[in-house]
């Protein structure tokens, strides 16, 4: 196993979610090797825990490790009576926030940690974070490094597994796997969902849809589903972190969430395994976005939440966010050499913004630059960046 680049306080319990596979119980029982350890997708201790929680605690003793808590809810009621009473240390993990999160704020506000893991950062594998990737630039040897493993990295993504596999053969096959299990067969179990078709066809037309405007309406006709089906299935997706949303932002923080939201995998692995085919631009700029995404779950990017721009006009914003009283408005590009019209769209919103703007170019050449106020980065510096 590779060092994970996410940390959390080993003296306070904790839940961590994150999809399926993305190694936390390996983080976990790594880091805690002392633990003692269970999983509630062992068909005894879901059972047990559902009927006798409190006694499934007792026999993890006073340090432990709890895998898959979501499909037990109640079971936080025993763990905030453990904590608070018989001073255990415990740590949970979740590979879906359905009904957990509301259960876990609940009963155990103030008693433990709350923490998102995600599937690898880019480079991670490799080495701890070496520069911060809007405030620093990356050194010549982690961007061609960058170079050298971006192709085979944005086609099959980020999942520890598919990491430490040698071959492109292999990493086809681990994925393959995820998507006849934890994408789709556990996912239906997870969210109560009776349409494996139909569910087949919402990851289709995402793949169709990345970088454009989600339409419940038009989702629902091309899968065969319902409306309200469309939105369980969407939102079951978002709920197991497997996809995650940008909404439209408005200068008004009420409006910011009118315009239709842009729904993005939180790893290109995802894409590959459905076989689906997308453009180069599609393939790059979810990627792009979903690692800026897991620096933001890890709390190197601090803002709560991402969002995307659209001017009346029509023009776009692929990425726009506020720190630090400053707002950031990001485009990406699968070029190499940007002309002046590639800055277009970040120009005019500059321009027109009243508030204090940077502007960045993400694009596919190996040199920083800066024109016209508009800074261009190479895509290659999220190698090993934070």
């Amino acid at each position: 196993m590779f060092k994970r680049w996410i940390e959390i306080d080993p003296k306070k319990s904790a839940l961590i979610i994150g999809p399926r596979r993305c190694g936390k119980t390996t983080y976990l029982k790594y880091t805690f090797p002392d633990y003692s350890y269970t999983t509630l997708d062992d068909f005894d201790a879901l059972i047990w825990a559902e009927k006798d929680p409190k006694g499934l605690l007792t026999s993890l003793g006073q340090h432990c490790i709890i895998d898959e808590v979501q499909r037990v809810p109640k079971l936080t009621i025993a763990v905030k009576y453990a904590i608070d009473n018989k001073n255990t240390h415990i740590l949970m993990t979740g590979s879906s926030s359905i009904g957990l999160l509301d259960a876990s704020a609940d009963t155990l506000a103030g008693r433990i940690n709350h923490y998102s893991m995600t599937t690898a950062c880019w480079g991670e594998s490799t080495s701890k974070p070496l520069h911060s990737i809007f405030h620093e630039t990356a050194s010549f040897l982690a961007i061609k490094e960058g170079m050298r493993t971006f192709r085979e990295t944005v086609s099959y993504g980020l999942f520890p597994e598919v990491v430490s596999s040698n071959s492109s053969d292999e990493k086809k096959k681990i994925l393959r796997n995820y998507r006849d299990t934890y994408f789709t067969k556990d996912l239906m179990q997870m969210g109560n969902i009776e349409n494996l078709s139909g569910l087949n066809a919402i990851f289709s037309n995402i793949c169709r849809s990345l970088g454009s405007h989600l339409e419940v309406s038009n989702f629902a006709r091309e899968s065969s589903l319902s409306v309200p089906s469309t939105k369980k299935y969407l939102n079951t997706l978002g709920q197991s972190e497997l996809t995650f949303k940008l909404y439209g932002y408005q200068y008004g923080p009420a409006k910011r969430y009118i315009k239709a939201a842009k729904t993005y995998f939180s790893d290109n692995g995802i894409i590959e395994s459905f076989h689906i085919p997308v453009s180069e631009g599609q393939l790059i700029e979810n990627f792009v976005i979903a690692e800026l995404e897991k620096r933001r779950k890890l709390g190197w990017i601090k803002t709560d939440q991402f969002y995307y721009y659209k001017s009346a006009a029509g023009r776009e914003i692929d990425l726009v966010f506020e720190e630090d009283q400053w707002l950031y408005a990001v485009e990406i590009k699968a070029i190499r050499s940007p002309s002046p019209k590639d800055l277009t769209n970040l120009k005019e919103f500059i321009n027109q913004s009243n508030k204090k703007v940077k502007g960045f170019l993400f694009y596919l050449g190996e040199e920083y630059q800066e024109i016209e106020g508009v800074k261009l980065i190479p895509i290659y510096s999220l190698f090993c960046g934070r």
